[in-house]
């Protein structure tokens, strides 16, 4: 979804917020793949890392919308996954949280 925009997008901002944000997006897959192939004690930095990213890009995706560089139906696209994106991070963390908790290495 995000290339067809990024591709589309003014000239003016496709080199400088749209490269920036495109840059976010690789980072945040990055993030996620090394989260997913660590063990549970290693995640969470990685994890924490994709959230921040997620949030950078929440900011950057608006600044193009109010730029009129992406219209309100592509922004509200995007926005509905990133904001998934958001929720399935914040779970990830939780449990994470919950697995590595004091009390949990207690009962092992």
């Amino acid at each position: 979804m995000w290339y067809g925009y990024y591709q589309i997008l003014p000239k003016a901002h496709r080199h400088s917020l749209g490269q920036r944000a495109d840059t976010l997006f690789i980072e945040l897959m990055e993030a996620v793949a090394t989260a997913s192939f660590l063990s549970p004690q290693e995640k969470s930095p990685y994890v924490r890392l994709a959230a921040r990213k997620t949030d950078t890009l929440r900011v950057l995706l608006m600044v193009l919308w109010e730029t009129k560089s992406l219209d309100d139906k592509q922004y509200i696209a995007i926005s509905l996954k990133m904001e998934e994106i958001g929720k399935m991070l914040g779970g990830w963390m939780g449990q994470l949280t919950k697995q590595n908790s004091p009390a949990k290495a207690g009962e092992k």
